[in-house]
């Protein structure tokens, strides 16, 4: 088991270079950048002095330099200008739009991003779970055609609708503050017991809200694989030899129907975060979507290039959390090549 967690673990290395690279190209496709755009406007003002900064900052970052240059200063794997560093160093590069390190941009947002991605993911599968199986064992009932008409509903609905609607049923019921992941009066300060429970507090509207797409759809895939297995001749055979219901369907077929719901894990993360962007900015979430969306509009390649690699981050680590629980699930995954032998 650990060799099989040091080679996955390895093995994340080269593809999280290889999503360097296109999020490097990607971030360059479009023509011009930042300071390209700010050029064509001092030029149509007339303010040659503020040219002469720009260009200086183009050289100061190495946006003057070609292609395969820039993605290795950038990464950290080629000398700067006047020492600039990249990545591996820990520098996370310079914001043009905010005049300060991308370090400073995102310092906040990304814990509160992890947080909020962790209890969206939580409450994904504590909710489809049950359901899930319920619905599975119990087909063709009330139950099932309930929860089946509520799965549709929470696929259909607009996000950012069914988090307006929240907003408001929770100020009405509950009296909480309308947008934010904490009171205001928490934002600027240190964190305390009192925080921690605001943060908690406004957690449940834009947890409930990012997540009921993904619960639809982990819950009708849980349904259908625990369908495929309770069909099958072993469980036909457990039966007959007067094998306990509840036994025979935890032991065997629920075993084997939680593969692909948790090989789901990794593929979750993404699209929680693309999922939010909209979201987060109905909801006033102080997460990296909206960064992200201003700074993709704007053309400030350094934040929105480093925003896009913390995402395939967070991605790359969902999906080791998967293969390493699908090991512990299922044997075969991690004895696979020596029993091939």
């Amino acid at each position: 088991m650990l060799s099989y967690v040091i080679r996955r673990t390895l093995g994340m290395v080269p593809t999280l270079l290889v999503i360097s690279l296109l999020v490097f190209l990607i971030i360059e496709l479009p023509p011009g950048d930042y300071l390209s755009n700010q050029i064509a406007q001092l030029k149509a003002q007339g303010e040659a002095a503020s040219i002469a900064k720009v260009e200086f900052l183009r050289k100061e970052f190495a946006l003057d330099r070609p292609f395969w240059e820039r993605y290795l200063i950038w990464l950290g794997a080629w000398p700067g200008p006047n020492g600039f560093s990249g990545l591996i160093q820990g520098n996370w590069g310079w914001s043009f739009e905010f005049e300060k390190p991308v370090a400073d941009v995102v310092g906040t947002t990304l814990p509160l991003t992890i947080l909020l991605n962790f209890a969206t993911i939580l409450f994904v599968y504590v909710v489809s779970f049950p359901i899930g199986i319920y619905s599975a064992t119990r087909q063709y009932s009330w139950g099932d055609y309930g929860f089946t008409f509520l799965g549709y509903i929470g696929l259909a609905t607009p996000n950012f609708l069914l988090g307006l609607i929240m907003l408001y049923l929770a100020n009405i019921w509950f009296g909480l503050s309308i947008g934010g992941l904490m009171d205001p009066q928490y934002v600027d300060e240190p964190w305390s017991l009192a925080k921690v429970g605001s943060v908690l507090a406004h957690l449940i509207v834009p947890t409930i809200v990012i997540g009921t797409s993904g619960t639809a759809g982990m819950i009708r895939r849980l349904r259908a694989n625990l369908l495929d297995e309770l069909h099958k001749q072993y469980v036909t055979t457990a039966r007959a030899k007067g094998l306990n219901e509840n036994r025979l369907l935890v032991k065997y077929p629920l075993r084997m129907a939680l593969n692909p719901f948790i090989a789901d894990i990794g593929n979750l993360i993404p699209s929680l975060v693309s999922g939010s962007v909209i979201v987060s900015v109905v909801l006033n979430l102080p997460t990296v979507g909206p960064v992200l969306l201003n700074a993709l509009k704007s053309q400030d390649q350094f934040l929105s290039g480093f925003i896009l690699l913390f995402v395939a981050v967070l991605t790359l680590v969902g999906m080791l959390i998967s293969d390493l629980l699908l090991a512990v699930l299922d044997p075969r995954i991690r004895l696979g090549a020596r029993a091939g032998q």
